[in-house]
């Protein structure tokens, strides 16, 4: 549907009291298939009055079985094992591609050719020249398009983005950020599966984990320009669950030292060998004004400190608990104090798209774009040229 149906649509609905719906086609059904779905289905009744109703039209996936019970569960109104069929479906109008990472390219670029909008996991895809070819392909096709960079949508992360535009930090010196797990480590036995595989993932923990934080870099604090590389695979192979064995040729971890355009300089660690780590996403910013830190495993906290607080007797980090009715998105939840979690990260992040679909708005800056995504993907790239060569790597967009 064309931009200008939907913006046709949306006045016809506003006058009429009623949101537009919005087709949905869901390609993946697991972990993230299970994020989203719950996303839209609590979206039009508490981010109310919705800007859309998200309408579950078909999901995608290649076990017949699972991908039928998910469609049950989640309430999608078909299913299917070809996602093409799912891509071509008419009542399908936006893709949300949440597949493993091989299939994010051909779905999403042929999604576009057809003029759907389209939504796709991070990160974008296995390489920055893949990525290219996604952004040129819905760039060419006019629809709107977001890299599913939830974090960007967490209401502290939102605020201190909103600090930072405002100049309350000043100048920005340092970035450091590390995103650590544990959940393949020795002691799970964790069997081997296709985030282990290059052919099906492009990378390990880079991209799973550190996907997130370069593009929150990018997002508070602006271009990379240059990085300095190593990655590590400690178990290099697994068994399969089906039998035999596979050999791991991703990344375990990585960790950089990175400058930015503006004259910053940072790190960037991603690990999924760090024992006691569930989900420890962290970066800490230190600028002219202040300092900034967050930790995804408390969403609902910032930390600040405020170079000129007086009196100096007191001066230090305040936890700012990021809960009031003023903080982003806060006013469609609960009363002060009461608590959102990671699911509702998604919420949001969806109810952007939607917005910009029906009303023509801007993904970004504060949605992450196929451009976004690319930019991402070239870092991702120039690290593993950095580790692999032993040098410092130059960033090219």
């Amino acid at each position: 549907m064309s931009e200008s149906s939907f913006s046709t649509m949306a006045a016809a609905a506003g006058s009429s009291g009623e949101a537009p719906t919005v087709g949905v086609g869901m390609l993946g059904y697991a972990f993230m298939g299970k994020a989203h779905s719950n996303a839209l289905k609590k979206l039009p009744y508490m981010l109310y009055p919705p800007v859309a109703i998200p309408e579950l039209a078909a999901i995608a996936g290649r076990n017949a079985a699972a991908v039928d019970e998910a469609a049950r569960r989640f309430g999608y109104r078909k299913a299917t094992t070809d996602w093409r069929a799912l891509v071509e479906d008419p009542a399908v109008q936006l893709l949300d591609n949440v597949g493993p990472n091989n299939l994010h390219a051909a779905p999403s670029i042929l999604a576009a050719q057809l003029g759907k909008h389209v939504l796709c996991e991070k990160p974008l895809a296995r390489s920055a020249a893949e990525a290219k070819a996604m952004w040129d392909a819905v760039e060419q096709a006019g629809v709107k398009h977001m890299t599913a960079f939830n974090y960007r949508f967490v209401p502290a992360v939102r605020m201190l983005r909103e600090l930072i535009d405002q100049g309350a930090l000043g100048r920005i010196y340092h970035w450091r950020a590390v995103y650590l797990q544990e959940w393949i480590m020795p002691h799970y036995a964790s069997p081997m599966i296709w985030r282990l595989e290059k052919e099906t993932a492009g990378s390990g923990a880079l991209g799973d984990l550190g996907a997130h934080i370069i593009d929150l870099a990018h997002y508070l604090v602006g271009d990379i320009k240059s990085v300095s590389a190593l990655t590590k695979t400690f178990i290099q192979q697994r068994d399969r669950e089906e039998g035999g064995s596979g050999v791991v040729d991703v990344d375990d971890a990585f960790a950089a030292a990175v400058e930015f355009t503006n004259g910053a300089i940072g790190t960037l660690e991603s690990t999924r060998f760090a024992a006691g780590r569930k989900n420890y996403n962290s970066f800490e910013i230190n600028a002219e004004k202040g300092s900034v830190r967050f930790n995804l495993e408390r969403l609902n906290e910032a930390e600040i400190f405020w170079v000129d607080e007086e009196p100096k007797a007191t001066q230090g980090w305040h936890n700012v608990l990021v809960s009031e009715s003023h903080h982003p998105w806060w006013k469609h939840w609960w009363p002060q104090g009461h608590i959102i979690g990671w699911e509702h990260t998604f919420v949001h992040e969806l109810n952007h798209l939607l917005d910009a679909i029906v009303n023509d708005q801007p993904v970004g800056p504060h949605g992450a774009t196929f451009e976004d995504g690319y930019r991402c993907a070239v870092v991702c790239d120039a690290i593993v040229e950095s580790a692999q060569s032993g040098r410092r790597a130059d960033i090219r967009y």
